[in-house]
């Protein structure tokens, strides 16, 4: 162990998007490739001394516990747990939230040593794992709040490369068997207990964890709401939401000596008619169970709508992934441009 094949997998995988800053401490991870990551992972994270790293991702995560900051992390899965290796600077990054993570004092300021700080879910705590709209990112949900954590990867290929191996470790897991199903009879099948409420795709694993997926449902709500927001301007009926995606709005500080530009986290909705922009809460719904009380906000908040019809041009910057559209919008709405020109220009 390991064999060559998934040394060199983990090499490939361990790259930091671009899009994203990180601390010296996640840059260092970076670095590593090949046995020095596995030795790495052995000496540094690993907490007992036969498990095997299987997996490797950088992604941001949102903690149930503090669902305002997202935050970078390098994703570690073993075959005895999913680590979580984040920036130290996440700990002071919500004040409120200190008891969440305790912190020894180091005195480590002023030095070159950089920290970082280890979360930790192992998989017989696991309990089950959300996988969001058109696999954008997914929720790993533990035994209480503390063990609640969402990947968004934004990237339908890395949540499934990532599912697929955490199935694959799971069977390797010694549980208890479940206990055997009860016959149902024909009535109790299909008697009083339907609620005409569609569940969301539930797929058990062989250890009880239980893998849930959005269903067509979920689909319809937001083709609901998104027709909301219209006022109601469009048939629901002809509504079809084209694209889904989780992206970043770039927000340029003027003024400033280079110009800096901030990723404010959003998703990106597109329809036949309208192009929307929503904050979406990607930790707290569906509820766990032992939720005592619902969110404090809605799942989707409307930040901006605009017509298709308004857009007058996009912009393509020609670098690489992550690709940078500008949305160039007519500033005139449901006016007619030229009567105004007329007036301008001719007119007292």
């Amino acid at each position: 162990y390991p064999s060559e094949f998934l040394i060199q997998k983990i090499t490939e995988d361990n790259q930091i998007p671009v899009q994203l800053h990180v601390s010296v401490s996640l840059q260092y991870v970076a670095g590593l490739k090949g046995n020095a990551l596995v030795e790495f992972f052995h000496g540094n994270i690993a907490e007992v001394e036969n498990e095997e790293l299987r997996h490797l991702m950088w992604s941001s995560v949102l903690f149930y516990k503090t669902p305002n900051v997202e935050v970078m992390a390098c994703v570690l899965l073993s075959t005895k747990a999913i680590y979580f290796l984040l920036d130290d600077s996440f700990i002071h990054a919500d004040e409120h939230q200190s008891d969440f993570w305790t912190k020894e004092n180091s005195d480590c300021e002023n030095s070159s040593f950089h920290l970082s700080c280890c979360f930790v879910l192992k998989l017989n705590d696991l309990q089950s794992v959300n996988v969001g709209l058109f696999d954008q990112y997914f929720r790993i949900t533990g035994h209480s709040a503390d063990h609640i954590v969402t990947c968004l990867t934004r990237d339908s290929y890395n949540t499934h490369t990532f599912i697929q191996q955490l199935m694959a470790v799971l069977s390797l897991l010694a549980r208890t068997p479940s206990p055997e199903p009860v016959d149902k009879d024909f009535y109790s099948e299909f008697g009083s207990k339907n609620t005409g409420k569609m569940e969301n795709y539930e797929l058990i694993h062989s250890s009880r964890v239980k893998f849930i997926y959005p269903n067509e449902e979920e689909i319809g709500d937001l083709a609901f709401l998104v027709a909301e927001k219209m006022d109601g301007l469009t048939n629901l009926q002809s509504l079809n939401i084209l694209l889904y995606v989780l992206a970043f709005q770039v927000n340029r500080a003027e003024g400033s000596a280079q110009n800096t530009s901030s990723l404010q986290p959003k998703t990106l909705i597109l329809t036949s008619s309208d192009l929307f922009l929503f904050d979406e809460d990607y930790i707290s719904y569906p509820l766990p169970e032992f939720a005592k009380e619902p969110p404090k906000r809605d799942k989707y908040q409307l930040v901006d709508g605009r017509r298709i019809r308004d857009l007058d041009r996009v912009l393509m910057g020609y670098q690489t992934y992550p690709q940078a559209l500008t949305f160039v919008f007519d500033d005139v709405q449901n006016q007619d441009l030229m009567q105004n020109l007329t007036l301008d220009h001719f007119g007292e």
